[in-house]
This record gives structure tokens, sequence and C-alpha cells, in this order.
């Protein structure tokens, strides 16, 4: 995010960037689908976070709970957040040993743009869910998980 008028714009440095997005994913996100917050209030460096997804209406994921794990290293929020599933899930974008989100495989990660935030991979990854390519696939036993 930056803030400035006219020609000059202030970058937000790291740590207030990541304030503003525990505050919003604390609040609740839009429709309540989707939310995330720090694992460890203690981590002044507010590295790793935990994300859930309510998978999307008319899909096998319907219903279900996932939860992943995002991990926002020194250079995020130049760099995207590494992302894991926790709960096992079959999708196109994931690796179906480790559950790591592929950036190669899914656009926000590959196309990373310092605006985007955590908030906004949890919703494309449950659009990712609804896709075509994604909504009809056979998914493990709900309960297991990487």
């Amino acid at each position: 995010m930056t803030l400035g008028s006219g020609g000059s714009s202030v970058v937000v440095p790291r740590n207030f960037r990541l304030l503003e997005e525990l505050e919003r994913g604390e609040k609740g996100i839009s429709d309540g689908t989707v939310s995330y917050g720090m694992d460890d209030g203690d981590d002044i460096y507010m590295r790793s976070w935990t994300g859930t997804i309510i998978g999307p209406h008319n899909s096998v994921h319907e219903g279900r709970i996932y939860q992943l794990k995002l991990f926002c290293d020194k250079d995020y929020p130049e760099k995207p957040p590494g992302v894991r599933f926790h709960s096992r899930v079959n999708m196109t974008c994931v690796n179906h040993e480790s559950g790591v989100v592929e950036p190669k495989k899914f656009a926000i990660l590959s196309n990373w743009q310092r605006e985007y935030t955590m908030e906004d991979i949890l919703t494309q990854l449950k659009k990712e869910m609804a896709a075509p390519h994604n909504r009809k696939l056979v998914q493990p036993p709900e309960g297991t998980y990487f």
C-alpha cells in the first residue's frame, strides 16, 4: 500500500502493513467464508499466519473447512508469502505431497503485486476451488492433513 498525493508516494512499512492485515482478518471478511490471523501473538516479526476457507457452494468442497499456513518472510509484501494447505485438498495448484500452493500454477502468487494481501490469496483460492477444473475433483477424506 502506498500513500500520497500527486507525484509523491510513501511506502507503508512491512509491520504497519501486517498490522492492518491482522486488524482486518480479526474483524472478519465479507461473507465470513474466509478468515486469517497470526499463529503467535508474541511473534514481533509477524511471520506465521493461519488461514481458513469454507468450501464454496456447488462444488465438492461445499461445507468443508480448510486450514492453511501462510508465512510472511522479511520480504513481504514485496514478495508473496509462502502458502501451504494444512488440510488435505485435491486442487490443480496444490502439491499433492506437501500441500504447498505452487506459485507457477496459481496466478496471484506468480504475478504478485505489493498491493495484494493474504485476504486476496485466500479469496482467490476459494474461487479456484469453484473453478471448473477443481470443483468436481475427488477429495481426500475430510479431517485429513498434510
